[in-house]
This record gives C-alpha cells, sequence and structure tokens, in this order.
C-alpha cells in the first residue's frame, strides 16, 4: 500500500533548524514545554542547530537516536518522520521525547534524502518501496530492544502527516508494540484489519484538515471500537500539520494541549 497523500493533506512547512543558547534544550529533568518545542524552531541564523541526540547506523542507513539522561533500560519509541524526510523537525521531536524519559529513534525511510520543496516532498514520498520501510521500522524496534543503552521495557511508534500513516501500519504488523501515536496520518477504516492492532493507540487530527476529514476520522473511531482496539482519538480545531512550529498552520495553543496528552498517553504505557 502506497502513503500518497494530496498537498492539502501533506504538511506545508519546512523545519527549521535552531541556534538558540542551551537553556531551550529539553530538560533532562521533565518534558520539553509546547514554548521550548517552539524556540527549537526559531529561523536560523549563523550558529548550528542544538542537538541532544547523535546519528547512528540502522539497517544499512542513517537514524537519530536520543537518549534520556541516566542509565537505562528505558521505555523507548520509533519516530516516523512526515513528507519532508528526516529533517531537523523530527529530531527535535525526538530529542523532546526523550526530555520525557523515553528513548527516541528516528527513522529514515527516505534514504537520505530531505525535502524542501513539495514537489520533491512528494515525488520522495511516492518513491518509497513499502517492504523496505517495512523492514527498516522493524529494525528500529528491534534496536530498542537489544541495545543495551535502552533494553527498551516497553516500546512505540510516533508519526505525523506520512508518518502518521506509517505509524498505524507499524501497530497493524507488530501486535509486540505497547503503544502507538499517530498526528494526522492515513487511516484504516475496515473493522477487520484494525483488530490486528494490539497496541494501546493515541490519534491527533485537526477538524479543518481537508485531507482528512472529520467524518473519515469519526469513522476510524467508530471501526477502532468495533475492533475492540483501545483507542483515544483527539480532534481539535485546527488545521493539518497544526503542531509542526515550522509550519505557517501551526497552532501553540492546540499543540501544547496534545502534547500533555501524549505525555499522559506514555506515562500510562509505562505503568501499564
Amino acid at each position: 500500500m502506497r502513503f500518497v497523500l494530496s498537498v492539502l493533506a501533506c504538511c506545508l512547512g519546512l523545519a527549521c533548524s535552531s541556534s538558540k543558547p542551551e537553556s531551550h534544550r529539553p530538560s533532562d529533568t521533565g518534558a520539553a514545554s509546547e514554548a521550548q518545542f517552539k524556540a527549537m524552531h526559531a529561523p536560523p541564523t549563523a550558529g548550528p542547530a542544538v542537538r541532544k541526540g547523535q546519528t547512528i547506523e540502522l539497517d544499512g542507513g542513517k537514524a537519530y537516536l536520543s537518549l534520556p539522561a541516566g542509565a537505562g533500560p528505558f521505555p523507548a519509541i520509533v519516530v516516523i518522520h512526515e513528507w519532508w524526510g528526516l529533517n531537523s523537525n523530527i529530531e527535535h521531536w525526538a530529542d523532546r521525547l526523550a526530555s520525557a524519559g523515553w528513548a527516541a529513534l528516528a527513522v529514515d525511510l527516505y534514504g537520505g534524502t530531505v525535502a524542501t520543496t513539495a514537489d520533491q516532498a512528494m515525488a520522495t514520498m511516492k518513491a518509497v518501496d513499502d517492504a523496505r520501510a517495512s523492514q527498516t521500522i522493524a529494525a528500529a524496534i528491534a534496536f530498542l530492544a537489544k541495545d543495551p543503552r535502552i533494553q527498551a521495557t516497553k516500546r512505540a511508534v510516533i508519526g505525523w502527516c506520512f508518518g502518521g500513516g506509517w505509524a498505524l501500519q507499524t501497530a497493524l504488523a507488530h501486535p509486540e508494540l505497547d503503544g502507538a501515536i499517530l498526528y494526522y496520518g492515513q487511516l484504516e477504516t475496515d473493522p477487520a484489519k484494525l483488530g490486528a492492532i494490539k497496541a494501546r493507540l493515541l490519534g491527533i487530527f485537526g477538524k479543518r484538515d481537508k485531507g482528512i476529514p472529520v467524518e473519515t476520522v469519526d469513522k476510524f473511531e467508530a471501526a477502532l471500537k468495533q475492533a475492540g482496539v483501545r483507542a483515544e482519538i483527539r480532534q481539535y480545531e485546527a488545521d493539518h500539520a497544526f503542531a509542526n512550529p515550522s509550519n505557517p498552520k501551526y497552532d501553540e495553543a492546540n499543540a501544547a494541549d496534545a502534547w500533555v496528552h501524549v505525555l499522559a498517553f506514555l506515562e500510562s504505557l509505562k505503568q501499564a
């Protein structure tokens, strides 16, 4: 299945580098707030972007790993990028999740390409080989369980737009996962197929998203219930990509509220 979305359904903004001081890094003692996360996406200046994690080799390609402070084992999460590719915005998300106590591994399903225009993003997304992408995600899930720094006690997946659709597909394919978080991703609405999901699910959507209308989200929620999937669906008066501070449609208030629910969801996974 190709995860090809219309231009209206995909993210419109480019992730920007940040040269903010070290004080804007995610806290090692608490999850990064919406204000801190927004500060990471300031327009670039002369300095390099601040990163907490590191680039690693994964399944013949590159990935970005960000670890919480202290020693493991940690709960861990696979991070799947938007249609732009594994850019600074997604690395910031990985750092943010690490600040919440989760080892975060951001995969690259584009083979190193980071798109800078909508046309390039669409072309790169269409060129993704689904089997190869699934293999990379499976390698990430296995890495989080086996890496001696992590030895994941719980495992989850999160994604946005293109990555949101892949987060759902990952939950369908990997019953060993404990949780899945999808921000405005392509949906499956067949209860018979959704029944394969064993993870708990959190879905976050914008009611003004023309690519994923409210009616589709409602049908998805009903199908999850029929399939017996434990799920929480949240819909905001917002546009597609409202949680990306680099996007013109960014909605700080709703993004902050969504983050509160993400944190609560992740905490509940740890306690389960």
